[in-house]
């Protein structure tokens, strides 16, 4: 028999047992548990002894959890980041806030380029219209006053 055991955080689960397998069945999961590292094989202890005394059998026990070490237990907690945005990033989007305006300007130059281009060709257009206009009566009057 091996005793394997794992934890949620808030009780652990021992099972005296002949394999993994049979500890992952008798415990439910249907994910390798052994694989992430959340079940291992128990070599002593209470719980050890509490599964050999009854095999095959889930032993729980609820594990004891101070809310006032939560945050000490393990590494150093990390400071928290400075509220905002950081100094890059404040760059990067006056950067951009900067390009944003250029564009708009180099566009509203080209537009009002292309408004006075297309007033200058639509006078030449009402040019060539009047002009077209005075030929064509002139060569009508004559080709009529050729018929007749």
């Amino acid at each position: 028999m091996k005793v394997f055991t794992w934890s949620d955080g808030f009780h652990a689960f021992t099972i005296a047992v002949s394999s993994r397998s049979k500890a992952l069945e008798a415990w439910g999961s249907k994910q390798d548990l052994f694989a992430t590292g959340l079940a291992s094989e128990l070599s002593g202890g209470p719980d050890y002894d509490a599964a050999l005394a009854a095999p095959g059998e889930v032993i729980e026990r609820g594990l004891s959890i101070d809310v006032g070490k939560i945050g000490k237990i393990g590494k150093a907690a990390k400071p928290k980041k400075a509220a905002g945005p950081s100094h890059a990033r404040i760059a990067k989007i006056e950067r951009l806030q900067t390009e944003l305006e250029t564009l708009d300007a180099d566009y509203q130059e080209a537009d009002a380029a292309l408004a006075e281009r297309l007033k200058a060709l639509e006078a030449e257009r009402s040019d060539l219209e009047r002009s077209h206009a005075k030929r064509r009566k002139d060569l009508t009057a004559a080709l009529k006053a050729g018929r007749a």
